[in-house]
Parts: C-alpha cells; structure tokens; sequence
C-alpha cells in the first residue's frame, strides 16, 4: 500500500503547529494567570523548539463561564490576557519570528452575556430574537425535546422573561447561535474578516460538527450502548444536534472568507469516526484544511492498532486531501498519563514521522503529566456538572524552572503546578541530552531537514506484536521509522540487508549509528533510519 507524496504545498503541509493555552503558558504581571506578554516573552523558547506555527486558546472578552469559550465580545481581548495593542504587538513579533499566529473560532455559541444574546432574550419581537434557537415549552411546560448538553443535564434553558426555552449544546452560559438565519453567519465573517485584516494566519473553529441543529427539533434517538458511569450525553445519539449536512454549507462560505485573504488555514474541531470527519474536508476540498484527527487522543495504545488506524485514515483521506495528527489538547488527559512516559517518547517519534501537520500541546515536549486537582481548586464547569470528567488537570501552567512557581508566574498560579516541576521544566530539560524536549528538538530538526519526512509517501511495512514499522519516501529518499511499543528487545531482519544511519532515535546515544543488515530496537525504543540503497524493505530474515 503506498500513499503519494504531495507537491510542494502552502506553508501548513509542512509546519508543526503548537497549541498555547494562554491561562497558563506564562504569566507576565504577577496575576497568577497568563497572558498575552506572557506569550511574547517565551516566543523565542518557540523559535528554539523548532515549530511554525501557534494556535492560542480564546484570548476574547469573556466572563469566563468555560474559559474563553463563552464569549462576550469577539473583537476585543479579555483584560486579563492583554490588550488589542498587546495583541497587536504579538502578533508583529510572532511574525518577525518567522511563525505563523492562529486563533481559536468560537462559532457554535457565545456568552449568555455577549449584546447579541441580551437583545434576543429581551423580547419575542426584538430583530436579534432568531439569532439563537428559541423554542415554546413542551405540552408539559418541559423542555422543547430531550436534546442534552455536552456538559450534562438538557440543552434547555427556560427564560422567565419571555416564557421560551433557549438552546445550549454546552454550558447555560454558552446559548447557541441560530446558523440558519443569513444575519448570523454574516456577523460571524464579519469578526473572522477583522482578524485576518490584521494579520492572523487562520482558525481553529470549535465544535463546528454541531453548527446547526434539525430545524424540526426531533428528539435524539435513545443509544442502545449506553452504559451507566459513561457521560450522560452518550445515553443518547446526536442524530439531529450533530453532523448535519448543512454544516458542510457554512464551512464552504468560512472558508471563502479566509480565502479572500491568501494563503490562510481554516481547522476544523471534529470529533466523529474517521469515516465522517474525512468529509469535513468539503466538496472539492472547499471545507476545512485541517479538519482535527484526534484519532491517537483515544486509541488503545497497541502497535498493531495504530497501524490499522494509520492506513485506514490515508485510505479514507480523500484525493488532495491533506492529513493530520493530534497526541494532546486541553480537553484531554495528558499523553505522558494516557499511555506513560515512556510510550509518550514514542509517541513524539510517531508524531513527528507520519505523513501529515501534527499539532503539539504546550508542555508535551517536556514530558509535562495530568495534575489531580483538589476539590477546592476545581475550576472546570464540567468537572463541577460530571464529577470524574474535569480537564483542569491537564491545563495547568507550563513548567519553566524550579523557582516556586515554575517561572510561570511571581504568584500561586490560577491551578496547582505538578508536584514534579522541580525537576520536571524547561531549563533541566536543555541541560539534560535524554530529555523529552531534546528529543522533540531533534525530531523536529530531522523532520525539517528531510523532505521526505514533510512530504514524502506513507508506506507501512508488515510487522508483528509490538512493532510499528514504516518508510517516508520522496524523490529517491528513504526514511525508516521503526518503533518498538514492547518491554522487551525486539531484532529485526530483512529480505535485503538494510544499509543506512541513524538520524534520530529516543535513545541520543544511537543518533548517527550505521545500519548495516539487521535493525536492534531497545525495549521502548525508536529509530528513524536514512536508508542508503535501493533494496526492498520488507521483513525477513537477511
């Protein structure tokens, strides 16, 4: 099975784009809470790393419900992260740098405070009433349907006001906005134009699979695999809140208006099976660049599994359509918990090796673990909702030094730092040749010096138990990544002995290593090999 390589393309086929979120990269007034100044600050520790490009979590004005993710005005920056200027200045700076500046897109909803909602909720008759889904209560005086909200309990408000209920795929304090009236959608390119006016490089859009809901407000189906103790949102199948053919339609028009703008990227948060989120590419390839593939956020961590899913994902990509890959984000547990440490090194190997954009989490490159999180310093409203389910543990602050607070902040940080930040940050890591943020740096500058490992074809090669073992290939270059997720050593041969050397392995002392006839992997060990020669690679015995 062979994948081919891509022409040489815009800037995010090639790029590694890192996730801040900018809470708790660095604080830069003593507030405790992260910021804009913050981010400038460490823009050069970004350089230095080896990425192209930042996505930051919502810097908009919010009351802070969700974070960010419930916004009150889209064009203004929350006072805590900054100001426009500050804005304006970090993007100058990113710019200067040489990295690209993206920002997250909240489309789905906004603030119950933001003047839009305030207006629809003031009266039937008000002409911002339709910019969100409003319903008249059920025979019962209940909730229009049985819709549930991802955060738990109905996707129902009642308002007293105007004795209606108001739709929330989220929190209460995140009411949705109606995509089906034209006046929505033009306001939301309207905030998306005065972005890019100023030079953003593109968005990541947030729960775009639930853009538009059924305009006959069925109920969802009951989900016959539902089980007690999963999220109560799973006990029914979003049939009619989710993945509604129309969304496709307003992506298209997202998409022209980034478009208009030159070479700009448009991400797309979707979390559906591989055989839907591939369609979130659009119509001749006119949706998302990128929609996320957050298919290794939840896979159970075997060789043989992540193989399957790698060539089913290249097989389900349609033709131009460009892949990616995501370990980490905000809403998820840390890698270095999910699978271990030693897993994540691998990880970063399979990360940075595949065909396709990947996306790094701030503090991943430095082996940074999910933090338990005291009740009483619980922050996440869906924790406070669904007990056991709160994503505070991995959003904690970035682990700069072994000062007192990381060298995140000169105050006790907004969430608790890890109790290994002594010895777990930044500045141990540069002196440390075996630390995690050395092997990023090495992956990265071995992905960067290789085009075939940007731009070169996928080919898998058969393998058993706990190997994972495939080439990049472009051009009559040839990189083999043979990854071992077992404990024990594994001895690999080949039909033709292989010749070649080692670029990068998670092991700094194999770096340079000539390859000649079998490969030797460590137990947890990785190697990505320069091939000299042009024999086959396929296992055997040589």
């Amino acid at each position: 099975m062979s994948m081919s390589p891509a022409a040489v393309g815009p800037w995010w086929q090639s790029a590694i784009i890192y996730q801040i979120y900018p809470r708790s990269f660095q604080d830069s007034n003593g507030d405790g809470v992260g910021d804009l100044r913050g981010i400038l600050r460490r823009l050069d520790y970004l350089v230095e790393l080896g990425v192209d490009a930042i996505w930051l979590s919502p810097i908009y004005s919010s009351p802070m419900a969700d974070f960010g993710y419930d916004i009150s005005d889209y064009t203004a920056i929350d006072p805590p992260f900054g100001s426009l200027e500050d804005f304006d200045e970090l993007l100058a700076a990113t710019h200067d740098r040489g990295l690209k500046l993206l920002l997250d897109l909240v489309p789905n909803h906004t603030s119950d405070r933001h003047p839009w909602f305030l207006e629809s909720r003031s009266s039937r008759d008000n002409p911002k009433r339709d910019w969100y889904i409003w319903r008249d209560p059920a025979a019962d005086g209940g909730a229009p349907n049985n819709w549930l909200s991802e955060f738990g309990g109905s996707a129902w408000e009642f308002d007293s006001r105007t004795a209606q209920y108001y739709c929330h795929t989220f929190l209460r304090e995140q009411p949705d906005l109606n995509w089906r009236n034209p006046q929505v959608r033009d306001a939301i390119y309207d905030v998306m134009r005065f972005w890019l006016e100023r030079g953003v490089d593109g968005f990541r859009l947030d729960a775009i699979w639930y853009l538009l809901k059924d305009p006959q407000f069925r109920d969802n189906p009951p989900n016959p695999d539902y089980r007690p103790g999963q999220p109560p949102k799973r006990s029914l199948i979003p049939l009619y809140t989710a993945d509604l053919p129309e969304v496709h339609d307003a992506i298209e028009e997202m998409r022209r208006v980034v478009d208009a703008f030159g070479e700009r990227l448009l991400i797309g948060e979707i979390y559906l099976p591989l055989e839907k989120l591939v369609t979130y590419y659009g119509r001749d390839l006119r949706g998302c660049h990128l929609p996320f593939n957050f298919s290794l956020l939840v896979i159970d961590w075997q060789a043989r599994a992540i193989a399957r899913l790698v060539e089913r994902y290249e097989s389900l990509l349609p033709p131009g359509g460009w892949p990616n890959w995501v370990l980490g984000n905000h809403d998820c547990p840390r890698v270095a918990t999910r699978i271990g440490r030693g897993q994540a090194r691998i990880a970063a190997m399979l990360l940075l090796t595949l065909r396709g954009t990947p996306t790094i989490y701030y503090g991943d490159e430095i082996g940074m673990v999910q933090v338990p999180i005291p009740p009483e310093r619980i922050q996440d409203p869906f924790e406070k909702n669904v007990p056991g389910l709160g994503r505070d543990g991995a959003r904690t602050p970035m682990q700069w030094d072994p000062s007192p607070y990381a060298g995140f902040s000169t105050a006790e940080p907004w969430l608790p730092l890890a109790e290994d930040f002594r010895s777990e940050n930044v500045e141990n890591a540069r002196g440390d040749p075996a630390s995690f943020y050395h092997l990023y740096r090495r992956l990265i500058a071995v992905r960067r010096a290789n085009p075939a490992l940007t731009r070169g074809a996928y080919r898998p090669i058969v393998a058993e138990n706990d190997l994972l073992l495939y080439t990049r290939e472009l051009d009559g270059e040839r990189i083999l990544v043979a990854l071992n997720l077992g404990d024990e050593p594994a001895s690999l041969g080949f039909m033709h002995p292989l010749q070649g050397r080692v670029l990068v392995s998670n092991f700094p002392d194999r770096d340079g290593e000539i390859i000649d006839g079998r490969i030797e992997l460590r137990p947890l060990g990785g190697l990505v090999v320069a091939l000299s020669g042009t024999g086959a690679v396929a296992p055997g015995k040589p």
